[in-house]
């Protein structure tokens, strides 16, 4: 889904109140709470999260899922163990109100920022 926002809180106020927000609202803290403090804006109509250089990661509630969009999984190690509980494409993880995102996500998580910060590719 898309949401026209003008800013992340904006963004925030317009997600249904249900199960979709809570996971979404986990997963940003989960990435604001990282050392690195990543920037939060809107990009491509949904939340972005990156540095002066690149984006790091996106999030949006969709229909039936909420979207953590990373680049491509498979540049990141672990991730296929991290991942077997979850539906994923090729930079594109789809939490499922029956997913439990902890642990692996916050691992997860930490080794896409330091990936990042190491500054090796994590992007499409």
């Amino acid at each position: 889904m898309q949401y026209q926002a003008e800013d992340p809180l904006h963004y925030l106020s317009l997600l249904d109140d249900d199960w979709r927000k809570t996971t979404l609202l986990a997963l940003r803290q989960l990435i604001l709470d990282h050392p690195a403090q990543l920037k939060e804006s809107i990009n491509y109509k949904m939340l972005g999260f990156g540095d002066d250089n690149t984006f790091v990661f996106h999030l949006n509630a969709q229909k039936h899922f909420v979207g953590l969009y990373i680049g491509n999984i498979a540049k990141i190690e672990e991730a296929e163990d991290l991942l077997a509980d979850f539906d994923c494409g090729k930079g594109c993880i789809r939490i499922k109100k029956k997913n439990d995102i902890l642990p692996n996500i916050a691992k997860l998580i930490n080794l896409v920022i330091n990936q990042h910060l190491q500054g090796q590719d994590t992007g499409c």
